[in-house]
């Protein structure tokens, strides 16, 4: 195309840019744009505009800002892509201030900001929790009589409820609705999430009858939040009837659904019901993860049924599921808990040399068992090793090596290790 002549127009050349672009080339497209004004052919503002585009994906704010100078230089009027893309780069940086200045600065030189604009701002005020904002920026939008949709008020409704005041969304529901705004099955989540969050499930079901009655089709995380809401609530005749429910309505039952359902029936005791929950989960194509597995083994370790734990241990193990510091964790509170401390130092060697390195809390649960198994001894060769590691800096770890020392009479250890502690920059709680 260089080499014809006479040359093309840029707009044949911008449909080729933008191609580039849009196959994410943004360097390479740079450089022909470079390569095109060498020979004399002169951007327009589309071209500057795919370039505006190209340095928003490569995260470059100046050079964004020199594409802006320049068109103005050439004498162009920017248009509503140019300050999109700018706005968008600023508020994807967090610089929300900035992209509101930018935003009133082309205001004041007549290049009004249209809907989209304003949307890209009040999403980014909502993200940063500046919901009382977003809400000033929707009116201002409504007064100017801006071309509103339903993303500008579900967003707010979103960020209402997380702000956790839901009776502030639900009025900005009917408003929006008495506006001509249909909700979609996202607003509807985040009401039912925010309902739910509250304890409020009577007014949550009544919200999925609702959006059943306007053909609105519930997705999986709908159902997986009134699942959840159930199962925290101790619900668990009403949870499963809302996981059944999905199942009729043809939906498909995801990982966390699945998950959510043991954890309730793990909660409550109820192991068998739990151990149906992962079977039906493996028959209908749904493989479980780690969190599946370790819910259960915590289940079983907390019965103090320490054998049907370790063989899920070594079934999740089989299945190509690699266990994590939690299972681990897990299986060592569970063996101390059946005064098995050896079993749980084993395990405890076991997962370091299968490359899982313990955290803290690991660290918490060996000791705090092992202390309570009368193996104070032990515990303190554990801790002696874990100084070395500085995972040791931690006072809840020093309140059960104390409280170990003193059950067993040895309160000159016990003195000197609370002592130690501001030595180690530690400060001794209640408890210590």
């Amino acid at each position: 195309m260089l080499h014809m002549r006479p040359l093309p127009s840029i707009v044949n050349f911008n449909h080729m840019l933008a191609a580039i672009a849009r196959l994410n080339h943004y360097l390479v497209v740079i450089s022909l744009i470079k390569r095109i004004e060498s020979f004399g052919i002169s951007p327009n503002v589309y071209t500057l505009n795919i370039l505006v585009n190209c340095f928003y994906h490569l995260n470059r704010v100046d050079f964004r800002f020199s594409v802006l100078t320049t068109i103005l230089k050439l004498g162009y009027h920017p248009d509503s892509i140019t300050l999109n893309t700018l706005v968008k780069g600023l508020c994807l940086q967090g610089n929300v201030a900035g992209a509101v200045r930018l935003v009133e600065e082309m205001e004041k030189n007549r290049y009004k900001p249209d809907a989209f604009t304003c949307g890209i701002i009040l999403n980014a005020l909502c993200k940063i929790g500046q919901t009382s904002m977003a809400i000033s920026l929707l009116r201002k939008m409504e007064e100017e009589n801006f071309e509103l949709d339903l993303t500008a008020y579900s967003t707010i409704i979103d960020s209402l409820c997380k702000d956790r005041l839901v009776t502030k969304a639900l009025n900005l529901l009917s408003e929006m609705m008495s506006k001509g705004f249909q909700p979609d099955v996202v607003t509807y989540n985040s009401l039912i999430q925010g309902l739910c969050n509250f304890s409020r499930w009577r007014e949550a079901s009544s919200l999925l009858n609702e959006m059943t009655q306007r053909k609105i089709m519930p997705i999986v995380r709908t159902f997986s939040i009134l699942v959840d809401t159930y199962c925290k609530e101790g619900m668990l005749i009403e949870a499963k009837q809302v996981f059944d429910m999905m199942i009729q309505r043809g939906i498909e039952p995801d990982i966390v659904s699945y998950n959510t359902l043991i954890d309730g029936y793990c909660l409550q005791n109820k192991l068998k019901d739990a151990i149906e929950a992962l079977n039906m989960m493996i028959e209908r194509g749904c493989s479980p993860n780690v969190v599946s597995y370790n819910t259960l083994i915590n289940g079983y370790c907390k019965k103090k049924r320490i054998d049907e734990a370790i063989n899920l241990f070594h079934e999740m193990s089989n299945k190509g599921v690699t266990p994590d510091v939690v299972t681990y964790s897990t299986l060592i509170g569970g063996f101390c808990r059946v005064e098995r401390h050896n079993a749980a130092l084993e395990l405890f060697h076991k997962m370091q040399a299968c490359g899982q390195p313990p955290n803290p809390q690991t660290y918490a649960i060996l000791l705090d068992g092992l202390c309570k198994n009368g193996q104070v001894v032990e515990a303190i060769k554990v801790f002696l090793k874990l100084e070395d590691k500085t995972l040791g800096n931690n006072i809840v770890i020093y309140n059960i090596l104390i409280d170990g020392l003193c059950n067993v009479g040895n309160l000159k250890v016990a003195r000197k290790l609370f002592y130690s502690l501001p030595m180690k920059g530690l400060q001794p709680n209640v408890r210590t």
